[in-house]
């Protein structure tokens, strides 16, 4: 069947949705086009179904397809930047890598060679995990591409700079020590926002804060707000290029349960959400959104909390490319 798809300032958008219900076509991301269907786009959505290097429940190999079908009721305008991001860039679905789901550091280097090839034409990158191992060679590729060390906000309820588990240097807990012991991470300009929950001992912490991370917790941004958070997160990364990694159980398990490994007392949707527009105007190389396990998520709640974070990251990026004349 033939696609009628929206069309603004000569960038190819979303299905119409008033003449192809939104339960219908191809499951794209918010039913954008495929990366095949236009002849450039400066904003790319890649899937990497990889889930190996969980330490708990598996199955976020699954959550890009998830977030794409959970994305299906996103429109193409978002009010709460006012932004039509599709408008102001072409933006399009490259579908799945395919990585090696039995061997990590064979995977880990084809997602870092994939990611390198997909922004050699000057496109933004925004990927669907996966878990979060992934991170960790989407960050090689971002430092590449930036020419050096890059800011880094990490969503998450830990902390993911453990060494190692069971003697595995490369899994979902260990890639931001490693991308600090790789030197892609500008270490003055590195934060946690909204961890949680037990850890292994004191030390954690300590190991932490000698890597340079500075921590939000959950905890602070209920009692502080999110203004303040914004501001203080804002006066840390300055005009330094920021990577943005998202690990969807960040929220709390009422917002998220579709997640490997949940965590009480997380933070709210909203809050994630605000807390990311209020990033606008930072210089944003690239972002991820990881560890959105389907078989634990009921009516899609997990997925559609991905699906708005997925959009508001695209919001910015396109913002920033259109203010920047690089559309």
């Amino acid at each position: 069947m033939e696609e009628i798809r929206i069309e603004e300032n000569g960038k190819l958008g979303p299905i119409n949705a008033a003449v192809t219900p939104r339960y219908a076509g191809f499951g794209t991301y918010a039913r954008l086009p495929r990366l095949d269907q236009v002849e450039k786009a400066d904003i790319k959505i890649v899937g990497v179904p990889f889930d190996s290097g969980v330490s708990y429940r598996p199955g976020a190999r699954f959550g890009s397809t998830h977030v794409r079908e959970s994305s299906r009721l996103i429109r193409p305008y978002n009010p709460a930047v006012d932004v039509s991001p599709f408008a102001l860039s072409q933006v399009a679905d490259a579908g799945d890598m395919a990585v090696n789901p039995f061997n990590i550091n064979e995977a880990i280097e084809t997602i870092e060679h994939n990611a390198l090839e997909l922004t050699a034409d000057g496109a933004s990158l925004v990927t669907i995990g996966g878990d979060h191992t992934i991170a960790l060679p989407l960050l090689r590729a971002a430092a590449k591409r930036a020419g050096g060390p890059v800011a880094l906000l990490h969503f998450d309820a830990h902390l993911d700079t453990w060494d190692t588990y069971f003697g595995a240097e490369y899994t979902h807990g260990t890639p931001f020590r490693r991308a600090v012991e790789e030197g892609i991470l500008d270490t003055e300009a590195i934060s946690h926002v909204g961890t949680r929950g037990p850890l292994y001992g004191k030390k954690d912490l300590e190991d932490d804060k000698r890597f340079g991370f500075g921590i939000v917790t959950s905890s602070d941004v209920y009692c502080q707000g999110v203004r303040e958070i914004v501001d203080k997160l804002r006066d840390r990364i300055g005009s330094r290029p920021l990577y943005i990694s998202v690990d969807i159980d960040v929220l709390d398990p009422a917002h998220a349960p579709g997640t490997g490994t949940p965590e009480a007392g997380g933070i709210t949707s909203r809050e994630l959400l605000e807390i990311l527009r209020g990033l606008r105007g930072l210089d944003i190389v690239g972002a991820d959104i990881v560890e959105v396990a389907p078989a634990y998520d009921h009516a899609e709640i997990t997925g559609v909390a991905a699906s708005h974070v997925t959009y508001d990251l695209i919001s910015l990026i396109s913002e920033l490319r259109s203010r920047n004349g690089r559309n």
